[in-house]
Protein backbone atom coordinates (compact mmCIF):
# COMPACT_ATOMS: atom_id res chain seq x y z
CA UNK A 1 0.00 0.00 0.00
CA UNK A 2 2.65 2.60 0.66
CA UNK A 3 4.17 2.01 -2.68
CA UNK A 4 0.94 3.58 -4.30
CA UNK A 5 0.31 6.21 -1.68
CA UNK A 6 4.08 7.22 -3.19
CA UNK A 7 2.62 7.80 -6.38
CA UNK A 8 0.00 10.06 -5.47
CA UNK A 9 -2.92 7.80 -5.86
CA UNK A 10 -6.48 9.25 -4.50
CA UNK A 11 -7.81 5.92 -5.21
CA UNK A 12 -6.23 2.58 -4.57
CA UNK A 13 -6.98 -0.05 -7.91
CA UNK A 14 -9.30 -2.83 -7.18
CA UNK A 15 -9.96 -5.77 -9.07
CA UNK A 16 -13.15 -7.41 -10.15
CA UNK A 17 -14.18 -10.33 -12.03
CA UNK A 18 -16.42 -8.74 -14.62
CA UNK A 19 -17.99 -12.53 -15.69
CA UNK A 20 -17.02 -16.08 -16.49
CA UNK A 21 -18.67 -18.69 -18.71
CA UNK A 22 -16.42 -21.76 -18.31
CA UNK A 23 -12.71 -21.52 -18.49
CA UNK A 24 -12.99 -17.89 -19.57
CA UNK A 25 -13.09 -14.75 -17.58
CA UNK A 26 -12.83 -10.96 -17.78
CA UNK A 27 -11.15 -9.29 -14.96
CA UNK A 28 -11.18 -5.26 -14.28
CA UNK A 29 -8.42 -3.33 -13.16
CA UNK A 30 -8.99 0.16 -12.12
CA UNK A 31 -8.14 2.82 -11.04
CA UNK A 32 -4.39 3.05 -12.11
CA UNK A 33 -2.01 5.37 -12.90
CA UNK A 34 -1.79 7.27 -16.19
CA UNK A 35 0.03 4.89 -18.30
CA UNK A 36 0.03 2.30 -15.96
CA UNK A 37 -2.65 0.50 -17.77
CA UNK A 38 -0.23 -1.15 -20.71
CA UNK A 39 2.87 -1.02 -17.96
CA UNK A 40 1.12 -3.70 -15.87
CA UNK A 41 -0.98 -5.84 -18.17
CA UNK A 42 1.62 -6.31 -20.81
CA UNK A 43 4.12 -8.13 -18.38
CA UNK A 44 0.78 -9.82 -16.87
CA UNK A 45 -0.35 -10.95 -20.49
CA UNK A 46 3.57 -12.46 -21.23
CA UNK A 47 4.33 -14.47 -17.85
CA UNK A 48 0.51 -16.15 -18.03
CA UNK A 49 1.33 -17.11 -21.88
CA UNK A 50 4.69 -18.51 -21.19
CA UNK A 51 5.89 -18.87 -17.78
CA UNK A 52 2.77 -20.63 -16.03
CA UNK A 53 3.63 -24.56 -15.10
CA UNK A 54 0.94 -27.21 -16.14
CA UNK A 55 1.43 -30.98 -17.64
CA UNK A 56 1.74 -31.97 -21.04
CA UNK A 57 2.25 -35.11 -22.76
CA UNK A 58 5.68 -35.36 -24.18
CA UNK A 59 6.40 -38.53 -26.10
CA UNK A 60 4.08 -41.01 -27.20
CA UNK A 61 5.06 -44.68 -28.58
CA UNK A 62 2.47 -46.53 -30.57
CA UNK A 63 2.63 -50.38 -31.10
CA UNK A 64 3.91 -51.32 -34.89
CA UNK A 65 5.33 -47.49 -35.63
CA UNK A 66 9.11 -46.87 -35.51
CA UNK A 67 8.58 -42.65 -36.61
CA UNK A 68 5.89 -40.74 -37.21
CA UNK A 69 6.45 -41.37 -41.33
CA UNK A 70 4.96 -44.76 -40.33
CA UNK A 71 1.71 -46.07 -41.64
CA UNK A 72 -0.67 -47.53 -38.96
CA UNK A 73 -2.89 -50.42 -40.10
CA UNK A 74 -6.34 -50.63 -39.78
CA UNK A 75 -6.17 -46.42 -38.37
CA UNK A 76 -7.56 -43.83 -41.03
CA UNK A 77 -5.40 -41.29 -40.01
CA UNK A 78 -1.72 -40.88 -40.58
CA UNK A 79 0.92 -40.53 -37.62
CA UNK A 80 1.06 -37.05 -38.35
CA UNK A 81 -2.17 -36.06 -37.62
CA UNK A 82 -2.41 -38.84 -35.01
CA UNK A 83 0.37 -36.60 -33.24
CA UNK A 84 -1.30 -33.24 -33.82
CA UNK A 85 -4.66 -34.37 -32.21
CA UNK A 86 -2.37 -36.09 -29.16
CA UNK A 87 -0.80 -32.81 -28.43
CA UNK A 88 -4.49 -31.42 -28.45
CA UNK A 89 -5.11 -33.78 -25.19
CA UNK A 90 -4.75 -31.90 -21.49
CA UNK A 91 -4.01 -33.48 -18.60
CA UNK A 92 -3.80 -32.21 -14.92
CA UNK A 93 -0.95 -34.22 -12.92
CA UNK A 94 -1.39 -34.19 -9.50
CA UNK A 95 2.02 -35.43 -8.06
CA UNK A 96 5.63 -34.75 -9.65
CA UNK A 97 5.86 -37.30 -12.68
CA UNK A 98 6.71 -38.03 -15.05
CA UNK A 99 3.59 -40.40 -15.54
CA UNK A 100 3.29 -43.00 -18.19
CA UNK A 101 -0.35 -43.90 -19.38
CA UNK A 102 -1.65 -46.26 -22.02
CA UNK A 103 -4.56 -47.07 -24.59
CA UNK A 104 -5.88 -49.84 -26.18
CA UNK A 105 -8.76 -50.29 -28.34
CA UNK A 106 -9.95 -52.93 -30.47
CA UNK A 107 -12.07 -53.34 -33.30
CA UNK A 108 -14.29 -50.65 -35.98
CA UNK A 109 -14.75 -47.46 -33.70
CA UNK A 110 -13.41 -43.84 -32.62
CA UNK A 111 -10.37 -43.82 -30.23
CA UNK A 112 -10.55 -40.64 -27.45
CA UNK A 113 -8.78 -38.98 -24.91
CA UNK A 114 -11.20 -40.37 -22.76
CA UNK A 115 -10.17 -44.28 -23.88
CA UNK A 116 -6.78 -43.79 -22.08
CA UNK A 117 -6.28 -45.64 -18.85
CA UNK A 118 -5.38 -43.04 -16.31
CA UNK A 119 -3.97 -43.48 -12.52
CA UNK A 120 -4.41 -41.82 -9.33
CA UNK A 121 -2.14 -39.14 -10.39
CA UNK A 122 -3.42 -38.27 -14.02
CA UNK A 123 -7.02 -36.57 -15.26
CA UNK A 124 -7.58 -36.05 -18.66
CA UNK A 125 -9.64 -32.73 -18.94
CA UNK A 126 -10.88 -32.98 -22.50
CA UNK A 127 -12.11 -36.75 -22.76
CA UNK A 128 -13.83 -36.24 -25.63
CA UNK A 129 -10.54 -35.32 -28.13
CA UNK A 130 -10.41 -37.00 -30.92
CA UNK A 131 -7.39 -39.63 -31.12
CA UNK A 132 -8.34 -41.66 -34.13
CA UNK A 133 -10.56 -43.72 -36.39
CA UNK A 134 -10.46 -47.59 -36.37
CA UNK A 135 -11.64 -48.16 -39.78
CA UNK A 136 -11.34 -52.13 -39.50
CA UNK A 137 -13.47 -54.88 -37.54
CA UNK A 138 -9.80 -56.61 -36.34
CA UNK A 139 -7.41 -53.22 -36.09
CA UNK A 140 -5.88 -52.69 -33.04
CA UNK A 141 -4.23 -49.49 -31.70
CA UNK A 142 -2.33 -49.43 -28.42
CA UNK A 143 -0.42 -46.72 -27.59
CA UNK A 144 1.90 -45.03 -24.45
CA UNK A 145 1.74 -41.79 -23.33
CA UNK A 146 4.44 -39.78 -21.57
CA UNK A 147 3.26 -36.91 -19.42
CA UNK A 148 5.33 -34.67 -17.51
CA UNK A 149 5.31 -31.22 -16.01
CA UNK A 150 7.00 -28.43 -17.66
CA UNK A 151 6.79 -24.35 -17.75
CA UNK A 152 5.72 -22.90 -21.30
CA UNK A 153 6.53 -24.48 -24.50
CA UNK A 154 9.30 -27.29 -25.14
CA UNK A 155 9.89 -28.13 -28.79
CA UNK A 156 9.63 -31.82 -29.69
CA UNK A 157 13.34 -31.10 -31.28
CA UNK A 158 14.37 -30.51 -27.57
CA UNK A 159 13.47 -34.19 -26.37
CA UNK A 160 14.85 -35.71 -29.47
CA UNK A 161 18.14 -34.85 -28.25
CA UNK A 162 18.00 -36.89 -24.65
CA UNK A 163 18.57 -40.40 -27.16
CA UNK A 164 14.75 -41.63 -26.83
CA UNK A 165 14.74 -45.52 -27.70
CA UNK A 166 13.48 -46.65 -31.16
CA UNK A 167 9.93 -46.57 -31.24
CA UNK A 168 9.16 -43.73 -28.96
CA UNK A 169 8.10 -40.06 -30.70
CA UNK A 170 9.02 -36.91 -29.09
CA UNK A 171 5.83 -34.41 -29.28
CA UNK A 172 5.42 -30.46 -28.48
CA UNK A 173 5.02 -30.15 -25.18
CA UNK A 174 2.56 -27.22 -24.51
CA UNK A 175 2.45 -27.18 -20.88
CA UNK A 176 0.88 -23.42 -20.32
CA UNK A 177 -2.56 -24.21 -18.86
CA UNK A 178 -3.68 -20.63 -20.50
CA UNK A 179 -4.41 -20.63 -24.15
CA UNK A 180 -5.66 -17.03 -24.52
CA UNK A 181 -4.84 -13.61 -22.73
CA UNK A 182 -6.02 -10.66 -24.06
CA UNK A 183 -6.28 -7.03 -22.73
CA UNK A 184 -7.54 -3.19 -23.43
CA UNK A 185 -7.02 -0.34 -21.58
CA UNK A 186 -9.01 2.68 -21.31
CA UNK A 187 -9.12 6.16 -19.85
CA UNK A 188 -11.61 7.16 -16.95
CA UNK A 189 -12.23 10.07 -14.42
CA UNK A 190 -10.58 10.19 -10.82
CA UNK A 191 -11.56 13.25 -9.24
CA UNK A 192 -10.52 16.15 -11.92
CA UNK A 193 -8.16 13.89 -13.81
CA UNK A 194 -9.29 12.12 -16.88
CA UNK A 195 -6.66 10.32 -17.78
CA UNK A 196 -6.18 7.74 -15.36
CA UNK A 197 -6.43 4.04 -17.12
CA UNK A 198 -8.50 0.59 -16.30
CA UNK A 199 -7.50 -2.49 -17.91
CA UNK A 200 -9.94 -4.99 -19.19
CA UNK A 201 -7.91 -8.42 -18.93
CA UNK A 202 -9.33 -11.52 -20.52
CA UNK A 203 -8.24 -15.11 -19.20
CA UNK A 204 -9.13 -18.23 -21.07
CA UNK A 205 -7.29 -21.49 -19.82
CA UNK A 206 -7.25 -25.48 -20.92
CA UNK A 207 -9.68 -26.10 -18.70
CA UNK A 208 -6.79 -27.66 -15.97
CA UNK A 209 -7.31 -24.89 -13.94
CA UNK A 210 -9.22 -21.48 -13.13
CA UNK A 211 -8.39 -18.14 -14.99
CA UNK A 212 -8.22 -16.51 -11.43
CA UNK A 213 -5.75 -19.08 -9.91
CA UNK A 214 -3.86 -18.25 -13.13
CA UNK A 215 -3.63 -14.69 -12.72
CA UNK A 216 -2.42 -15.11 -9.10
CA UNK A 217 0.14 -16.81 -10.01
CA UNK A 218 1.46 -14.62 -12.84
CA UNK A 219 1.30 -11.70 -10.27
CA UNK A 220 3.43 -13.69 -7.90
CA UNK A 221 6.11 -14.51 -10.11
CA UNK A 222 6.16 -10.80 -11.10
CA UNK A 223 6.56 -9.61 -7.52
CA UNK A 224 8.72 -12.05 -6.75
CA UNK A 225 11.43 -10.73 -9.73
CA UNK A 226 10.31 -7.01 -9.01
CA UNK A 227 11.69 -7.68 -5.39
CA UNK A 228 14.91 -9.33 -6.42
CA UNK A 229 15.73 -5.65 -8.26
CA UNK A 230 13.91 -3.68 -5.26
CA UNK A 231 16.99 -5.52 -2.93
CA UNK A 232 19.85 -3.89 -4.82
CA UNK A 233 22.19 -2.45 -2.59
CA UNK A 234 22.23 1.71 -2.32
CA UNK A 235 25.63 2.99 -1.54
CA UNK A 236 25.24 5.54 1.72
CA UNK A 237 26.01 9.14 1.70
CA UNK A 238 28.80 10.20 4.14
CA UNK A 239 27.53 14.02 4.32
CA UNK A 240 24.32 15.34 4.14
CA UNK A 241 26.64 18.53 2.00
CA UNK A 242 26.07 18.82 -1.44
CA UNK A 243 29.23 17.74 -2.98
CA UNK A 244 31.14 20.96 -5.52
CA UNK A 245 31.93 19.47 -8.87
CA UNK A 246 35.76 20.06 -9.46
CA UNK A 247 34.78 22.13 -11.80
CA UNK A 248 32.83 24.86 -9.31
CA UNK A 249 36.33 24.71 -7.24
CA UNK A 250 38.34 25.48 -9.69
CA UNK A 251 36.39 28.45 -10.49
CA UNK A 252 36.28 29.65 -6.70
CA UNK A 253 39.66 29.63 -6.93
CA UNK A 254 40.41 31.77 -10.14
CA UNK A 255 38.00 34.37 -8.62
CA UNK A 256 40.13 34.03 -5.51
CA UNK A 257 43.37 34.87 -7.58
CA UNK A 258 41.62 37.82 -9.24
CA UNK A 259 40.63 39.38 -6.33
CA UNK A 260 44.60 39.24 -4.77
CA UNK A 261 45.85 40.38 -7.47
CA UNK A 262 43.41 43.52 -7.71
Amino acid sequence: MSNVKCCNMSQLPEIKLISKEGNRAIFEIAPLMPGYGATIANPLRRVLLSSLEGAAITAIKIKGVDHEFTAIPGVLEDMIQVILNVKKIRVKLFGEGPVKLTLEAKGEKEVTAGNIKTTSDVEIVNPEQHIVTLTDKKAEFIMELDVEKGTGYVPAEQRQKDKLAIGIIAIDGIFSPVSHVNFNTENIRVGQRIDYNKVALEIETDGSTEPEVVLKRASEILVAHFKLISEIPVPETTSSEPKHSSRTQAEGKKVSKTKKTK
